[in-house]
């Protein structure tokens, strides 16, 4: 017999698109729930239009992104400027035990599938929406996507050089963490629904996910009053930590000292010099004391060796390295 999956029987109406809400209702689909997405032909999926495609070939149907994003679930187009498209979308809310939305505030009241209008329809639907800023507040209006939320999230005044301006990270930083939070509460209000036969309402601000993601830098600042910054190649629990200059053309080796056992010998690596065994650099908080100086004093030793040598001679005595 086939184990039954927690989600089972659960119905899904998603009106998400490009990222949060689709990689919420994807992993509600693989828990088990009957997932309906829904796009129109005049403005498809934004993750259609993504690479990967197959083959290398751009198509409507070829993106890799969409597949992913969206397993497990069923499609739908409806166009819902249309009185036609609108009532289908209605026999889906009442379908649906969840309706999951991701537009800008406002985009789906226009179209009378907010939840009041949802709620109206079938009084104990559960309704999820999810947006930069959320539904309320002085940023309400305020679209766009991931890069955006990890700038007012905080994550680009930390990502760079301290003497530099913020340095924009790689991935759309709120875009990962955002759905997790979603994923959870949903079941949640499921769970409040079967006990209680009551719906609800459910507001996620993306940018509140990317904060609480900083949870050690807001209870430093908190209790020590300290704000976190940029700090290059540095890490606040290793010294020396970085890439240091070797002997060549544009020659580095990332060196990172994570304890006194791996201080000792990186030492030992550098020929046991006089000044490793100054009181200054003995422990891991006086050298982030010195941290300056330390690293000026491990850049002079390994700029007179090729990053093979330096790398080597590390490894040799159990020191990390690349």
């Amino acid at each position: 017999m086939t184990p039954r999956s927690i989600l089972e029987g659960i119905k899904i109406a998603d009106f998400t698109w490009v990222a949060v809400g689709p990689l919420v209702t994807r992993q509600l689909a693989e828990h088990g729930a009957t997932v309906v997405h829904i796009e129109s032909h005049k403005r498809p999926d934004y993750t259609r239009v993504s690479a990967p495609y197959k083959d290398g070939i751009p198509g409507i149907d070829r993106s890799g992104m969409f597949a992913i994003y969206h397993t497990n679930k069923y499609g739908m187009s409806l166009d819902l400027t249309k009185p036609q498209g609108r009532e289908v979308a209605r026999k889906l809310v009442a379908w649906a035990d969840v309706v999951a939305e991701g537009m800008s505030p406002g985009s789906m009241a226009k179209l009378g599938l907010d939840y009041e209008s949802c709620r109206q329809i079938k009084p104990d639907i559960i309704y999820v929406s999810t947006s930069q800023m959320g539904q309320t507040g002085p940023h309400r209006n305020l679209g766009g996507y991931g890069p955006m939320g990890a700038a007012y999230s905080g994550v680009l005044h930390v990502v760079g050089w301290p003497d530099r301006p913020p340095v924009r990270v790689t991935v759309a930083h709120s875009d990962y963490i955002a759905p997790w939070y979603l994923c959870t509460v949903i079941v949640a209000a499921l769970d409040h629904r079967r006990r209680t036969g009551k719906g609800l309402y459910l507001d996620q601000a993306q940018i509140e996910s990317g904060i609480a993601f900083w949870g050690p830098g807001l209870l430093d600042y908190i209790a020590n009053g300290r704000i976190v910054v940029r700090m290059g190649n540095r890490d606040p629990y290793m010294a020396p930590h970085g890439a240091f200059p070797c002997l060549g053309d544009d020659e580095w080796a990332a060196v990172a000292i994570a304890s006194d056992k791996e201080w000792r010998a990186l030492v030992l690596a550098m020929g046991d010099p006089g000044w490793a065994r100054e009181p200054r650099f003995v422990t891991l908080l006086v050298r982030k004391e010195n941290e300056d100086e330390l690293e000026h004093l491990v850049a002079e030793w390994t700029k007179d060796y090729t990053a093979e040598q330096v790398m080597a001679t590390l490894q040799a005595v159990g020191v990390p390295s690349v």
